[in-house]
């Protein structure tokens, strides 16, 4: 397996593409008043298409007169090649894939919206066995370069193991439930809902999981940087819509069960199934929460680990000579070159929220 000659998942040429077709993107010209933004199923960004589907999300953008279209997108990966390549102003990922993705293929990209960090929604699983180090020689389905490469690298590290003593098999997200009964297969490292969905399934163990390293896996909001500085009126109406969304939801009462169970029905569970997933994830429903986390200086030291982590696999270009080629901007800090700054993480908009001035 040539690491090397992927990007998030990417083949090389399909990913200079990419980058090609960012020079002709739309983002480049002045403000406007019409963005799209994409998601994809995971239980933290199923708020999402809940406040689509309730109109929250055109109540904010009418507030600050512009115009949100919130689009599914089926894939993950692929939601993120569309953003990288202009389809959308902003984007549903980790901070793992925000760094590999757009940042990597020089699209200066913010994390507007620290959603939550997994606590137990990504692990790796084995079939008749429950103990991780016995995953040695085995193949190991996952979608290759994602967090869950990412989380399995993290677990095989803290048995004293690495990744040679396995074999990654690269695994679209929409084909992990599909792939894991199917003979052959004896391991897969994979996020909820498909997590849960593996583990109803029989011989299905969990070895290790997120919960191990909490903190290291962020779901967030990432928008263009360049859009986000024409267009702060955007920031505000995303923001707004996504506490709002977060009050309701986080509501013990009936207005945040039928939210929850909404959320759930849509990602494919009930309310109990949702609900479990709401428990193994950090949601950070204030957005006070959300900001002392990012200004922490616990994830400047988080996005140096993932930096390394991708640096070794190749995923911040062929050029890049040390995991701090592209820079890193956090509120405690940079992290890797400040001449090369393409991933940042901006509390002020959440910040706002949190007083009240949105």
């Amino acid at each position: 397996m040539n690491l090397c000659n992927t990007a998030g998942g990417l083949p090389m040429k399909r990913f200079a593409a990419l980058l090609l077709t960012l020079t002709f993107s739309s983002f480049s010209s002045a403000a406007t008043d019409s963005f799209k933004i994409c998601w994809s199923i995971y239980v933290g960004w199923m708020p999402w298409g809940y406040a689509a589907e309730q109109k929250i999300v055109d109540k904010w953008a009418k507030k600050y007169n512009v115009d949100i279209e919130v689009v599914q997108i089926n894939d993950y990966i692929e939601s993120i090649n569309q953003y990288t390549t202009g389809e959308f102003a902003a984007c549903a990922m980790t901070n793992m894939d925000a760094l590999t993705i757009p940042a990597a293929g020089g699209v200066d990209s913010t994390a507007l919206i620290v959603g939550d960090f997994s606590n137990g929604n990504d692990g790796v699983v084995l079939k008749g066995d429950n103990k991780l180090e016995n995953i040695k020689g085995q193949k190991v389905n996952l979608v290759e370069l994602s967090v869950s490469h990412y989380l399995l690298a993290r677990g095989l590290e803290s048995v004293g193991m690495s990744e040679a003593d396995v074999t990654v098999v690269n695994t679209s997200d929409a084909d992990m439930v599909a792939v894991f009964p199917t003979a052959g297969v004896t391991s897969v490292a994979t996020w909820n809902p498909l997590l849960s969905e593996i583990l109803t399934m029989p011989g299905a163990n969990m070895v290790f999981d997120s919960s191990k390293i909490p903190g290291e896996i962020i779901d967030l909001l990432v928008i263009n940087t360049e859009v986000l500085k024409a267009n702060p009126n955007l920031a505000k109406a995303l923001t707004g819509a996504w506490y709002e969304i977060m009050a309701t939801m986080s509501d013990s009462g009936k207005n945040g069960i039928a939210a929850r169970t909404e959320m759930g029905m849509a990602s494919g569970t009930d309310l109990a199934g949702y609900e479990a997933q709401l428990a193994s994830t950090e949601m950070f429903y204030s957005a006070k929460k959300a900001v002392e986390f990012t200004e922490s200086a616990a994830l400047k030291t988080t996005m140096k680990n993932v930096a390394e982590f991708s640096f070794q696999h190749g995923l911040l270009g062929d050029g890049a000579p040390d995991a701090g080629f592209i820079g890193i901007e956090t509120p405690a800090g940079v992290f890797g070159n400040k001449a090369n700054i393409k991933f940042r993480f901006d509390p002020s908009y959440m910040q706002m929220a949190a007083d009240g001035k949105l």
